[in-house]
């Protein structure tokens, strides 16, 4: 098969994504090959590419949005040929405190597609059957593949904000996660203010419903999401919080914070929350979500062969919504 793997971590324009001819992975017990139809492109993707996040498997392949065919027969319900998705969790201890207590995402043993194990930028891919995803009907391959980790992602990072009924929003970023997120919060009633820079990303979040996309929300926020991977938003995202607003940063990886001026920022009750990953409940309370109303999915299609150029645009701010790499 062909596949991508990660070379040198570094700039993605210098190399770091390596094209071979692979052999197709045998599944180990309890595992499902997967022929992959799909695969989103993440900025985590880009994060794993460009080191800055450590090597946890020399040569990895990238990519945890898959959305493929099973070839394996009989696990987890699961036949030949139906279609499922692979997402960023690959696997939790189940013993641990944390997987005790329902919080699978802090688990002290938690792997983790694409990082920890080879993922979705080839033409097959192996996943425990207990963390497959079945998918809900409606949508195309392509537009499935960015609700595996952006839209799940978004979703957590959207309870962690803790909006009020009927609140306001503010969310920073405006691509393949944000653009999920802010749907979901719409249906749920919540007035959406996006800040971005990008003039194609505005022109989505106001189609989309939100009340404002610009530089700043022109009222206080009762919660905000930062999607983008930027700390230096993170005391301007504070100081556009009402009084008791909270923050979700949504990323992986956030550049440094600087230094937050207590009256202005935190006082009066305002919190700053990260969000790690998700649970598999996460997952299936998004995808019975989206199954249940019709997301509009905004993507940018790639060929396989072009993963390092999906990529270079995705670091550039080149791409609208997400972009998916198809294998075919």
């Amino acid at each position: 098969m062909w596949g991508w793997r990660v070379g040198e971590p570094g700039p993605v324009g210098g190399g770091s994504l390596v094209r071979e001819r692979l052999p197709v992975p045998v599944p180990g017990r309890g595992e499902l090959l997967v022929r992959v139809r799909v695969c989103g492109v993440c900025r985590t993707d880009l994060h794993v590419a460009e080191g800055d996040l450590p090597v946890h498997a020399p040569g990895v392949i990238p990519g945890h949005e898959v959305v493929g065919e099973v070839v394996t027969y009989g696990l987890g319900g699961f036949s030949p040929g139906d279609r499922v998705g692979i997402a960023w969790l690959r696997a939790t201890c189940g013993v641990c405190r944390f997987c005790r207590a329902g919080k699978e995402n802090l688990c002290l043993e938690s792997r983790y597609t694409g990082w920890d194990a080879d993922g979705g930028y080839a033409e097959y891919a192996v996943v425990p059957a207990a963390f497959a995803h079945r998918l809900p009907a409606g949508y195309s391959d392509e537009e499935l593949a960015p609700l595996l980790c952006a839209g799940v992602i978004g979703y957590r990072a959207l309870n962690r904000a803790e909006v009020p009924e009927g609140g306001r929003l503010g969310i920073y970023g405006f691509g393949g996660s944000a653009h999920l997120a802010a749907q979901v919060a719409l249906a749920r009633g919540a007035t959406v203010h996006v800040v971005t820079r990008s003039a194609a990303a505005r022109k989505l979040a106001l189609e989309l419903g939100a009340a404002s996309a610009g530089d700043v929300p022109p009222e206080p926020l009762d919660s905000a999401i930062l999607f983008a991977p930027a700390g230096e938003l993170v005391p301007i995202a504070l100081s556009a919080l009402d009084r008791g607003g909270t923050l979700a940063v949504a990323g992986i990886h956030l550049t440094d914070i600087p230094v937050l001026d207590y009256q202005r920022h935190l006082f009066q009750e305002r919190q700053v929350r990260s969000v790690t990953a998700n649970t598999r409940a996460d997952a299936q309370e998004f995808l019975r979500f989206a199954g249940w109303h019709r997301l509009h999915v905004s993507t940018t299609a790639y060929a396989l062969s072009e993963a390092a150029r999906a990529l270079t645009d995705l670091a550039a701010g080149r791409v609208t919504g997400a972009a998916v790499l198809h294998t075919d």
